[in-house]
């Protein structure tokens, strides 16, 4: 299902928390409603770890991980990497990446098995991400945008990519990632779609202030209600990219 929440008055859901198959992170002093619509959807499925990274509530920007793995950025603390560790699952695997980008979840977007990175990331970090991810890695940008980890929002079902992205781009991201690929917005019009929501393959939230049509586009492409991405009409599209460009 598709859901909304706020992390303490900020739409932006995806800056505040990571969601993946196998585990949850979430920033530490968020309202009890931000937390609630996780534990209510998640709790009894995967863990939820509430943690700061490399001392900053901005998790879901600083980190990325699929159910194999989670990288985080070298200024990460052996306490903060500590807690990481006992909470997640034994299967998963974490990693610090001395990488100049250190906002890892901004240049850097995956599920579990590809992902996108900023052209210009260290060729030990690719190796890297290959590594502990175990995922495919591929260089690119999202409507001519570097941070693909902003303006891309990725599950194994589809991915929501930056509203001006051209059909072809589209396509190219599609066949790239072997999953259905549409450009559309969060948040009443935001194309940082990234750190506007999360999702993984049976939930997706975004900020409050996501509306109806956003939200279907979000159930449709993300497949979380079974259904179609084919099912999102080329006019409901361009509605949508009329209305926010």
């Amino acid at each position: 299902m598709a859901t909304r929440t706020q992390f303490e008055n900020s739409n932006e859901v995806g800056v505040f928390s990571l969601l993946t198959n196998a585990y949850c992170i979430v920033a530490v002093g968020g309202s009890e409603n931000f937390y609630s619509v996780f534990e209510a959807e998640l709790g009894d499925v995967i863990p939820i770890i509430h943690t700061t990274i490399a001392g900053t509530r901005i998790v879901g920007r600083m980190c990325v991980g699929n159910r194999r793995g989670l990288l985080v950025p070298a200024q990460t603390s052996d306490q903060e990497l500590m807690h990481l560790r006992n909470c997640l699952p034994d299967s998963v695997r974490i990693q610090r990446v001395e990488e100049r980008l250190s906002a890892l979840g901004n240049v850097i977007c995956c599920n579990d098995y590809v992902a996108l990175v900023h052209p210009d990331i260290e060729r030990e970090t690719e190796e890297l991400i290959a590594d502990v991810l175990g995922v495919e890695v591929f260089r690119s940008t999202v409507s001519g945008n570097v941070l693909v980890g902003s303006y891309c929002s990725l599950s194994n079902q589809g991915g929501l990519v930056h509203p001006q992205t051209s059909v072809q781009d589209q396509e190219e991201l599609s066949s790239l990632l072997q999953v259905p690929i549409v450009a559309g917005t969060v948040n009443r019009g935001s194309s940082v779609v990234g750190a506007g929501m999360v999702v993984n393959d049976w939930l997706a939230v975004a900020g409050l202030d996501t509306t109806a049509p956003e939200l279907s586009v979000l159930e449709s492409i993300f497949r979380l209600q079974d259904s179609n991405p084919e099912a999102i009409s080329g006019n409901l599209r361009d509605t949508l990219i009329e209305t926010y460009s």
